[in-house]
């Protein structure tokens, strides 16, 4: 990063960065004049921000059933990717009926099966997004969804621990495209206003696939068997290929390539109702576009420049501070509740517990901790936004830090559940189990928060700046529109939260069995708390971070 820019940005005052416009500040509210009576007063207008073209392929012109498909689809994909990864789990102590050759497995080697999953659904994402952001999200979707539902049947037919083992890394690989693509299509599809919303919504089927399948897994292993976990993990999968072929449009949309929008057709509606909702777009007399038919839908499109570039950009992203944030937050939760997930049902399918097929029942408390993460998500996080904006100091102007408050309550409470679930694990009486589900669901609550408003956070780098303060002058014209950054952070946040998952997951079972679950869930909370802590600076000075680095937002 370049001195100056830095140097620039903390030399601003208050008022010259309020007024600044970086990448990622946009207009939400529109100040307009509305007659009451023989009254004339100003109201206040949502902007609908990224502007549409006049397109009809526009992903932001899309009606709102389309867009709810793109949706429900990414949605279901992220569920069942979950769902195939944390089922075994509660199962795993019915190894030695699963495999009568191989019984002597050790426990602590039996977790690499969850663990090289979780490392490969992230890991993968760093040829998965740069092939997207080159060739589109369909093709991407299409080969990912097909590798899923083929090596989860290959995990239902291995015999051996060495070819399970094969087939859960290739399984991640076609999963991981659910964690980075999929919510990159929700972010094509919505306006910055709504994307809060969506994401919550996407993040519900993230985090319920991973609990649900945690508390199925132990009962399909021990009333059907071993491998039907993956047989009913083949069956959810199978319908994503079809699904994407036949519903899913193209969302890759190459913005900074069109024709804007003439005045008339510029968002500026009244925002009728809270929620998720398409503008009808007015088309422009002056342009002359192909009607969006149901088979230019299934089209394809290619971006420019060349694969390089977009295999490079990723780790560019790494030049911004709110991704190593993001980064930290999801790879704390995410490490936390997989890991939790794998010993959890161990812990509570022993004395003086006793649970046996029910030890998946311990994700019931992740589950509640999940659901009302979501609610808090969904009211909250765009209604904050808006009213932000609506407020005297920001003069109509939203900014991607006015969502991280949110954040500080369920961060705080997921450090804390982390303390609670180990000292109540390293302590067992016969109502201690209350704690343990407490932990776990507090963990969880914090977990809906950094997908929903930690991307909703790193988006702001697929936004094109609107126009920079006269002081930032030499620093605009560096700027141009840089329309893929989203999918490139999502690519280093999904693989840090993938390593600190599979490090904490690869080593915790032998942990616990030397140390006590105290001891590492003790440093895990420390970890999340220091994590946590890294939010403070980015709401204070993130504006000013977003000043600096805007010259790095530059097409190369």
């Amino acid at each position: 990063m370049s001195f100056l820019g830095w140097k620039l940005a903390f030399s601003l005052t208050k008022e010259e960065v309020r007024d600044a416009r970086p990448p990622g500040t946009v207009e939400l509210l529109a100040h307009q004049p509305a007659k009451l009576g023989d009254a004339e007063e100003i109201s206040d207008e949502v902007i609908h921000f990224p502007i549409p073209t006049a397109d009809p392929s526009d992903p932001l012109n899309w009606p709102t059933w389309r867009k709810a498909t793109v949706l429900a689809v990414a949605g279901l994909f992220a569920f069942v990717t979950n769902f195939t990864s944390s089922g075994i789990a509660p199962g795993l102590q019915a190894w030695p009926i699963a495999y009568p050759e191989d019984p002597a497995r050790p426990f602590s080697e039996l977790t690499h099966l969850i663990a090289v999953n979780v490392l490969m659904c992230g890991a993968a994402n760093i040829w998965w997004v740069p092939l997207s952001n080159m060739y589109g999200r369909r093709p991407v979707l299409l080969v990912t969804t097909l590798l899923l539902t083929v090596c989860t049947a290959w995990c239902g037919v291995a015999k051996t621990y060495d070819s399970l083992l094969a087939a859960r890394i290739f399984q991640g690989i076609g999963g991981a495209a659910s964690d980075t693509v999929a919510p990159a299509m929700v972010g094509d599809v919505y306006f910055m206003h709504q994307r809060g919303r969506a994401m919550a919504m996407y993040t519900v089927s993230l985090v319920g696939g991973a609990l649900l399948g945690g508390v199925c897994g132990g009962y399909i292993t021990f009333n059907l068997g071993w491998a039907y976990n993956f047989w009913v993990g083949v069956g959810l999968s199978a319908p994503l290929f079809p699904a994407v072929l036949f519903l899913v449009p193209e969302t890759l949309y190459i913005r900074h390539d069109d024709v804007p929008a003439s005045d008339s057709q510029r968002p500026g509606s009244k925002e009728d109702a809270p929620g998720i909702e398409t503008v009808e777009q007015i088309p422009a007399p002056a342009q002359k576009h192909k009607p969006f038919t149901w088979a230019r839908s299934l089209g394809f499109r290619k971006s420019h420049p060349g694969l390089y570039h977009h295999f490079i950009q990723p780790w560019r992203s790494l030049m911004f501070p709110g991704t190593w944030v993001v980064m930290c937050h999801y790879a704390g939760l995410v490490g936390g509740t997989v890991t939790i997930s794998t010993v959890g049902p161990q812990i509570v399918a022993q004395p003086p517990y006793l649970w046996g097929n029910n030890s998946g029942l311990i994700n019931v408390g992740a589950l509640i901790g999940a659901l009302l993460g979501a609610a808090y998500t969904y009211f909250v996080s765009d209604f904050w936004l808006t009213q932000k904006a609506h407020s005297k100091s920001h003069h109509g102007l939203a900014e991607p830090e006015d969502r991280l408050p949110i954040m500080f309550p369920a961060l705080f409470v997921a450090t804390a559940g982390f303390l609670v679930f180990g000292f109540c694990a390293q302590n067992p009486g016969p109502n201690v189990w209350v704690g343990i589900e407490a932990g776990y669901g507090m963990i969880a609550f914090g977990l809906m928060q950094a997908p929903s408003i930690g991307f909703s956070y790193v988006s702001i780098y697929r936004l094109p700046p609107m126009g920079f303060h006269a002081l930032l002058t030499i620093v605009s014209q560096l700027i141009d529109a840089y329309s893929y950054m989203a999918g490139d952070c999502f690519v280093m946040v999904t693989i840090l939260r993938s390593i600190i998952a599979f490090a904490w997951t690869f080593f915790v079972a032998a942990w616990v069995e030397k140390k006590g679950v105290a001891e590492p869930f003790g440093i895990f909370g420390m970890l999340m708390g220091m994590f946590s802590l890294l939010t403070v600076p980015l709401w204070l000075f993130g504006k000013r971070s977003r000043i600096a680095t805007a010259s790095k937002l530059v097409t190369e």
